[in-house]
């Protein structure tokens, strides 16, 4: 049995991309004046703060303004020297850490579920950068067998060596939910539904947790980076190929070496060259071209944690 200081503070994200709409138009929902919108993200047992993550990039619905906000939270960017020429999604991701932070303190907020959406056909995905944090590990499996409407595998963004850069990386704990099929810059209701449903459950979590409810020891299916995979390119950079059909929009499907992957513009067809099966993720993620991924190659694995509860003497100095 594992226990675990309560939470105190949680500060819900959307808009850190400024076209991935499902958050952006909860958040703007929930900073509204009414006061029953509040109702909604409101625990008794913590604080619940909603965050536009990047408002210039959703005053003009687009991803970023000069660079991806969601990579800016390294420990060396946010330490950055501002001057005339910093991106504004640096002086963003410090004024962020400041807000929320400081990023690895214990001043900093307890929990940070940040909100995305992919073009990509990834269900309800669940991002976990931490496979030790065993309240987002708890978390996560309490989410899947709540929110059973799309599956909600777990995306493992967890690379030895790479510091988080994440915005849900300031917070003590985050967890970041990737809800797709949805186009930049569109809200379908059917995915915002969803991603409404995975927020109320994981506050739920943390009040139940909070409040003195143990939570089993068990295991958790994760689907671990294991590597990238660009298109076919030329000299220039320019694309030769696309996701073949028999590959588009079968995230989380087993893939098999020399099952077809790209489609060359002259009809060819380019096989899977990998050692083996692997299960492809993020498959033809539009905000991904310029990043030069056609999709991430991942490995399923089972990790095991303990059982958790809150910390008894901490609880009572919290309340």
């Amino acid at each position: 049995m594992e226990s675990v200081p309560p939470v105190s503070r949680v500060a819900i994200f959307g808009g850190t991309h400024g076209d991935e709409m499902s958050g952006v138009c909860l958040v703007r929902h929930w900073l509204s004046d009414a006061g029953e919108v509040a109702a909604e993200i409101s625990r008794p047992s913590f604080s619940s703060t909603p965050v536009m993550g990047n408002p210039r990039a959703v005053q003009h619905c687009t991803r970023y303004i000069d660079t991806d906000l969601n990579r800016c939270f390294t420990h060396e960017q946010l330490a950055m020297e501002v001057k005339e020429d910093t991106p504004y999604e640096t002086l963003r991701a410090q004024e962020i850490n400041r807000l929320f932070g400081p990023k690895g303190s214990d001043k900093a907020f307890d929990f940070i579920i940040d909100m995305h959406n992919t073009t990509s056909n990834m269900g309800n995905c669940l991002i976990v950068s931490n496979s030790a944090d065993i309240v987002v590990l708890h978390m996560a499996r309490y989410m899947q067998d709540i929110c059973k409407s799309a599956i909600s595998p777990v995306f493992l963004n967890e690379m030895a060596g790479v510091e988080r850069c994440y915005a849900s990386s300031v917070s003590k704990h985050g967890i970041g939910l990737e809800l797709g099929p949805q186009p930049q810059g569109v809200a379908r209701a059917d995915v915002l539904i969803r991603m409404r449903k995975l927020v109320t459950t994981a506050l739920d979590f943390l009040h139940l947790f909070n409040t003195g409810h143990e939570f089993p020891a068990g295991s958790l299916e994760v689907c671990r980076v294991t590597e990238r995979i660009d298109y076919p390119r030329d000299s220039h950079g320019n694309l030769t190929a696309v996701i073949h059909p028999d590959l588009q929009d079968r995230d989380w499907e087993p893939l098999h070496p020399g099952k077809p992957v790209f489609l060359t513009l002259d009809g060819a067809t380019v096989p899977y060259k990998g050692p083996s099966v692997t299960i492809p993720a993020f498959i033809n993620e539009a905000a991904y071209y310029e990043k030069g991924l056609a999709f991430w190659a991942t490995q399923r694995e089972m990790l095991h944690f303990p059982a958790l509860r809150v910390d008894g003497q901490a609880s009572q100095a919290h309340i």
